[in-house]
């Protein structure tokens, strides 16, 4: 999950926490916003969810970091 972001939009992002919970929590913020709760959605983040919530968060001027071929 954090590889996907951080390898597509290092260029972007100034910092980036990983914070361990209690019994499973699992909460995805940007900027104080709540992009993912397990709590509330009642289940697991599917995969590629995270990275497709945090491009919508960022907005379509935001283009991915180039990756070299």
């Amino acid at each position: 999950m954090a590889d996907e972001i951080l390898s597509q939009y290092q260029h972007v992002i100034e910092s980036f926490k990983l914070i361990t919970g209690d019994k499973g929590v699992f909460i995805f913020t940007v900027d104080g916003d709540i992009l993912f709760s397990k709590k509330v959605a009642g289940r697991h983040v599917d995969p590629g969810e995270i990275l497709k919530l945090y491009q919508k968060h960022i907005g379509p001027g935001v283009e991915p970091y180039p990756q070299e071929l």
